[in-house]
């Protein structure tokens, strides 16, 4: 059998299994569609929580962006996991006591004020539609290089497969879902790991197999690879080159903004009870941590086996570079969706793979006879080409396909949801029609679930950054905007609504001028008004840190404006004194 028919038949069952879930579990009620009906095991909520965390930058982008640049990228995995320490601490339980279907619901009675309700909704979509559009790229680079359709094809079938388990299901259809995406996901991750392991150690376990002995040169595979990029001109791959402020302030950004995302947090709404929601984030931390211990290894394995592709020869580097006639089958597949590509700059038919930006390296490329880094591959390829590369037998390569697809769609269909619940619940049910039927807003939650999936489509088509790029301003703006506002909301009796709502605004507006300022606006190119490098940055900190500056000027604003203004209700001050008492869970509540 072809790998394409064998590609076709796995994404197609697991697509068929997820469409059969959601028509199973229907959902009938607003409880179901927004909540499931808090009816979700912790373990299974876990599970589901875990699929809808490890989104396409989890499974596609992170290992490659590992693999590209090494211990310096560690951040993300120190980040994401701290962030899910939060919620299960700080978090997921006292908003479970709350009863509530939503962040934003959450934040327009905490803060007494409709106004905080509408700025929470806009941080809320805004947050959300920038992390879809990761989701919705990942979901395209996936098609076309495995099912081989060009990428607007793939994104339309990808986004009809959501539209089918998520319109219908609800969070009662998309938890489910989730399980089953976890499975396929985490099975996709970890064999081809397990094989590649054994390949260059012996060892089969990924995460040993990092710090064990490569097989081929008889030193410890580390070791073997920070002497071939440093041979080729790049940073040694356990070396670190970002400043400490950096390292400390992206770190933290990832934390809180983790604990931000609304399409997380809405996960500890559907258990039972309130001891439940604990256990739900302790459960997604166990079933996260199995491909997060698994990542380091399948960046630096990714990063060796691409060189050792490019220069397969014992001898100097400048004679054994890759023909490119020779090329192996998986670069031309890959070149085919233009993201991998080859530029023969000094016309001798080899491959010539290098840091042509590090000027200390310049003479020894000119002595190889080099005139330029002739070999761009995308970060977000390594782990679905990882297999190919490694030689893996058919079903493998099958596997990580429906992986790939499973890691977008299930965090995709997560974020959509949250946007759909914000407007039908926060907007339509709380602010414009408040006498809407139970029938009435279902059905306006699904139109707005079907208007969330056109729009992420568009923008999937229409990308106005690489994934990368996108997903960390959007973890910027949760850290920014709904995070501080909802530690606030819990643990201060004093923040009232001005204080909120200046808090919520000045964090998301500070937040997208410093990141626009220096990566364009939208990320377009050339539209940036000033330069993006170290040296541009104010006090040296990174556009992908500021998340933490944008937090810290909300804690501050907000409370700086409600200490000059008037205190909030007695009831008010009474129901955040009950929310924290940590006894009994109130039923939801739906205004």
């Amino acid at each position: 059998m072809d790998q394409y028919t064998l590609n076709l038949i796995v994404v197609g069952l697991s697509f068929a299994l997820y469409i059969g879930i959601a028509i199973y579990s229907r959902a009938g009620t607003t409880g179901e569609f927004y909540a499931a009906n808090r009816g979700v095991h912790p373990v299974m909520n876990g599970m589901a929580t875990a699929a809808d965390w490890m989104s396409a930058a989890s499974f596609i982008s992170m290992a490659g962006l590992i693999a590209s640049v090494g211990y310096d990228n560690s951040t993300y995995l120190m980040g994401w996991t701290g962030g899910y320490v939060l919620l299960a601490m700080l978090l997921a339980p006292y908003l479970r006591k709350f009863g509530k279907f939503t962040v934003p619901e959450f934040i327009g009675d905490r803060f007494y004020s409709r106004t905080a309700r509408i700025v929470a909704v806009v941080c809320l979509i805004v947050v959300s539609v920038t992390y879809v559009i990761g989701q919705m790229t990942g979901v395209g680079v996936t098609f076309a290089r495995f099912l081989e359709t060009d990428t607007t094809t793939g994104l339309l079938i990808g986004s009809a497969i959501v539209f089918l388990y998520a319109v219908f299901g609800g969070m009662k259809g998309i938890t489910y879902t989730q399980v089953a995406q976890y499975v396929v996901l985490i099975l996709a991750y970890t064999i081809p790991a397990i094989f590649i392991s054994l390949q260059l150690t012996g060892n089969p376990l990924p995460m040993f197999g990092l710090f064990s002995e490569h097989t081929a040169s008889g030193q410890p595979l580390l070791s073997t690879l920070d002497q071939i990029v440093t041979d080729l001109g790049f940073n040694q791959y356990t070396g670190s080159t970002d400043s400490m402020l950096n390292i400390v302030l992206f770190t933290m950004s990832l934390m809180i903004g983790t604990a931000g995302l609304p399409h997380v947090i809405i996960r500890f709404f559907t258990v039972p009870k309130v001891s439940d929601a604990r256990w739900s984030a302790g459960w997604a931390l166990v079933f996260i941590a199995i491909l997060y211990l698994t990542a380091p290894a399948v960046g630096a394995m990714a990063r060796l086996n691409l060189i050792e592709t490019i220069y397969p020869g014992n001898g100097a580097v400048e004679e054994t570079a890759l023909v490119y006639e020779d090329r192996p089958e998986w670069m031309r597949n890959w070149e085919t969706t233009g993201l991998l590509t080859f530029n023969d700059l000094n016309g001798d038919g080899r491959i010539q793979f290098y840091n042509a930006n590090n000027a200390a390296y310049a003479e020894t490329a000119t002595q190889r006879g080099w005139q330029g880094n002739e070999l761009t591959v995308n970060n977000d390829i390594m782990v679905l080409a990882n297999p190919e590369i490694a030689n893996l037998p058919g079903w493998v390569i099958a596997l990580v396909a429906a992986g790939g697809l499973a890691a977008a769609l299930s965090t995709a269909a997560g974020l959509l949801l949250a946007i759909a619940s914000a407007i039908s619940h926060d907007l339509i049910k709380s602010v414009f029609k408040p006498d809407i039927s139970e029938k009435g807003e279902l059905l306006a939650a699904r139109v707005a679930m079907a208007g969330a999936i056109a729009l992420a489509t568009w923008l999937g088509l229409n990308p106005p950054g690489f994934a990368a790029q996108t997903v960390a301003l959007a973890f910027g703006l949760a850290a920014a905007t709904i995070f501080p506002a909802l530690m606030m909301g819990i643990f201060s009796k004093r923040i009232n609504s001005s204080g909120a709502i200046a808090g919520m605004l000045v964090g998301l507006i500070t937040t997208c001028a410093y990141v626009f300022a220096y990566k364009g606006f939208l990320f377009i190119p050339e539209t940036n008004i000033l330069p993006d490098n170290p040296a541009g940055w104010i006090f040296g900190i990174s556009p992908a840190s500021f998340g933490t500056i944008g937090a810290i000027l909300n804690f501050a604003v907000a409370y700086f404006v409600s200490n000059a203004t008037e205190a909030p209700p007695r009831e008010i001050q009474d129901l955040v004194e009950s929310v924290r008492t940590p006894r009994g869970a109130s039923a939801a509540l739906d205004h």
